[in-house]
């Protein structure tokens, strides 16, 4: 449990980062990743997103009938897709 919450801390200061600049796609490119580098950084950013998504479901309250739209939404413009 305590290393689930080291994890989520970690990933939250990336996120802030990565909200704030761009998506992941144009984090991407502006690294110019290809190949398996381009698809492993998009799986890190994706699962970053994710928790981010999450939480904003959580603190704006989202209820469980629109949370799934919500998120599939946040996680869709985080990506840059």
């Amino acid at each position: 449990m305590r290393s689930l919450a080291i994890a989520l801390m970690i990933a939250s200061v990336g996120l802030t980062a990565a909200i704030a600049d761009d998506t992941c796609s144009a984090q991407a490119n502006a690294n110019k990743l290809k190949g398996a580098d381009l698809k492993k950084f998009m799986a890190n950013c994706k699962t970053v997103v994710q928790i981010a998504c999450d939480g904003r479901a959580i603190d704006q309250k989202v209820s469980d009938e629109v949370k799934d739209t919500f998120t599939k939404q946040c996680i869709k413009g985080g990506l840059g897709r």
